[in-house]
């Protein structure tokens, strides 16, 4: 099957818009779960949130357009920027956190 061929991929994110204090972090997790990513998700003091991606590049993909566009139910994403794409040989996380 193509699928366990693809390429694995791992990008950073950051979201802007009213994202923290709306449940972002969990929604995102449980999105990046039944994606079967792994990777982190955080509040930082500027008000966004930030993480990181990392699985195959169609799930990667998913997410991306999930983070830009959905989002938590009450959030509302005003931009959702994505940087240091690099290919992985083998996924550095075990799974999909939520850190403090």
């Amino acid at each position: 099957c193509i699928m366990s061929n693809e390429d694995l991929i791992s990008v950073d994110y950051e979201i802007f818009g009213r994202v923290q204090g709306v449940f972002f972090r969990k929604y995102t997790q449980a999105e990046g779960k039944k994606l079967g990513l792994v990777g982190w998700v955080q509040n930082t003091d500027a008000g966004t949130v930030q993480g990181q991606l990392q699985g195959g590049r169609s799930k990667v993909q998913q997410m991306q357009q999930w983070l830009r566009s959905t989002g938590s139910p009450k959030s509302q994403i005003s931009k959702a920027e994505f940087r240091n794409e690099k290919a992985l040989t083998s996924l550095e996380h075990s799974s999909f956190d939520i850190l403090k």
